[in-house]
């Protein structure tokens, strides 16, 4: 094992911007590492106000006492000098945009990055998501050494977890949070004591990917199988939600829809047919239904179905398009 003072020969800079990145720094810190530097997202307007909000790693980091860096263009100049000027042999990245190789190629141990998926499954933007409207029942963690592609590194570590079946992308991100932050702790520990060992990614695998989430991305298919749909809402929820249109005699109303179950029944209804009672409402699928638990009609806050429910009159014909 070695000493406390020894674990200082690594200067960490840490890159990264929301709540995820955030959990990992602070275990970083937890653990006595010396983060020579920080850099996040520049602050932005945000709410009614636009008032300028702070990304959760810079409040973090200024909570601690860390200096930190907020470029606009990763490119330039002035950036470079100073990321330099802090001396660090090891980079960290997570949730945090793509660096250009001056950036990458910088320190003596190199940058290596946090990816929320068993690579090479999953590439891309919203691992999370995509894990969950494929109905995967097993996904993880992964670090790896950062190259000219995306997420095509070297991988250094990988830890899996399970999806439970009514897990939903939220639940799901808290689980990888920490898991992440542990494998991240885990891989720089290996660094740190010279016994890292990489693998190249599979290339003869069939691979699914984790494109960038639209808002088309996020309609409802009310044809697509029970489980399909199922998968779809509990793989946006709760950001950024599912979503469909109610028809509603001649109203046609947004809904996002939070959290659903099946039910498997023999029907003759049509495809987006809605069956209401006081306290459920169930849309007509294949071979089934799905039953809405929680939904935010446009304008109104998020709600549980049983209350969205007192507040509307259904026509006999409404319908889910």
């Amino acid at each position: 094992m070695k000493n406390k003072k020894h674990m200082k020969d690594l200067k960490i800079v840490f890159m990264g911007t929301p709540e995820f990145a955030a959990t990992t720094l602070e275990k970083l810190v937890d653990a006595d590492y010396n983060v020579v530097g920080v850099i996040t997202a520049p602050d932005r307007p945000a709410g009614r106000g636009r008032k300028l909000q702070e990304s959760a790693v810079k409040k973090y980091s200024e909570s601690k006492g860390l200096k930190v860096l907020q470029p606009t263009n990763l490119k330039n100049e002035q950036f470079l000098e100073e990321l330099k000027s802090l001396n660090a042999n090891l980079q960290i990245v997570v949730a945090f945009r793509m660096l250009p190789k001056a950036v990458w190629a910088m320190p003596e141990y190199g940058t290596f990055n946090l990816h929320a998926s068993l690579l090479p499954q999953y590439r891309g933007a919203a691992p999370i998501n995509w894990a969950i409207m494929n109905g995967e029942t097993e996904t993880g963690a992964t670090t790896f050494f950062i190259d000219e592609k995306i997420d095509t590194g070297e991988i250094i570590l990988q830890e899996k977890t399970s999806i439970a079946p009514n897990d939903n992308a939220g639940m799901l991100h808290d689980k990888l949070m920490h898991l992440g932050a542990d494998l991240v702790i885990k891989t720089v520990k290996e660094i740190e004591q010279g016994t890292v060992s990489t693998k190249r990614q599979p290339m003869n695998v069939e691979l699914k990917e984790a494109f960038k989430i639209h808002k088309e991305t996020c309609q409802v298919n009310w044809s697509a199988s029970p489980e399909n749909i199922h998968n779809h809402i509990r793989g946006l929820s709760p950001y950024p939600a599912a979503w469909t249109t109610l028809i509603n005699g001649t109203d046609e109303i947004l809904v996002k829809i939070y959290d659903s179950e099946i039910e498997k029944a023999a029907h003759d209804q049509t495809i987006g047919h809605i069956l209401a009672t006081k306290k459920e409402l169930k849309v007509a699928v294949k071979d089934g239904f799905i039953n809405l638990l929680e939904v935010q009609l446009q304008g109104k806050k998020r709600m549980k179905t049983q209350d969205m429910l007192n507040g509307i009159d259904l026509a006999k014909n409404a319908h889910m398009l």
